[in-house]
């Protein structure tokens, strides 16, 4: 590998990463979408706590402690005590929504990532799906669903991840791809019958 492109392929890795992109995401939606609703930062502090710093706790906890060897939980086998954990917290993040009154999409994200939480689990039981594109995609069915099809450009930034993933030896083709595929169809699948389109 030569270093200069390593460097890349970890920098696209950690700047799409899910506790990156996520708060990125919800963050336009509810700035942009709900901008006149007065609850908005209220709405926005419990889709950021659940994305990013929930994870970003555990992650570093279990790596301390020995749990998982990188922050990016390279090994399949050690993914399945912190997705338990993340399927928890989005549950409590859903009854949050549902104690603010807050928009059906919003707390159908936090009900949704519980739910794709535990298939991914049960998925990387047997098989390691890619969560980095998984969770892109599953955020670009968000925005496609809120704002339209003038954000699907945003869709040029999978085979930029799919490359990186593989370059560094995280995934292979059909553990992007699938993942890719997956996130945006199930997203898009769910919110869909949830918000009633």
């Amino acid at each position: 590998m030569r270093p200069d492109v390593h460097r890349l392929a970890d920098f696209l890795s950690w700047a799409i990463s899910p506790v990156v992109v996520a708060p990125v995401v919800y963050g336009f939606i509810v700035l942009l979408g709900y901008a006149d609703d007065p609850r908005r930062i209220a709405y926005l502090t419990v889709l950021f706590s659940a994305s990013t710093i929930a994870p970003m706790l555990l992650i570093f906890g279990l790596k301390k402690i020995g749990k998982v060897s990188d922050y990016n939980i390279t090994f399949r086998e050690q993914r399945f005590l912190p997705l338990l954990v993340l399927t928890g917290v989005n549950v409590l993040g859903y009854e949050f929504m549902q104690q603010l009154h807050a928009p059906r999409l919003l707390s159908g994200i936090l009900l949704f990532n519980a739910v794709n939480t535990v298939l991914i689990l049960l998925i990387t039981l047997q098989w390691k799906i890619s969560i980095h594109l998984f969770t892109l995609t599953a955020c670009i069915a968000l925005l496609f669903l809120k704002f339209g099809a003038g954000v699907l450009w945003l869709l040029l930034l999978v085979p930029v991840l799919m490359w990186s993933r593989m370059y560094l030896k995280a995934h292979n083709f059909m553990q992007t791809l699938v993942g890719g595929i997956i996130g945006f169809a199930i997203m898009f699948a769910e919110l869909t019958w949830w918000i009633g389109l």
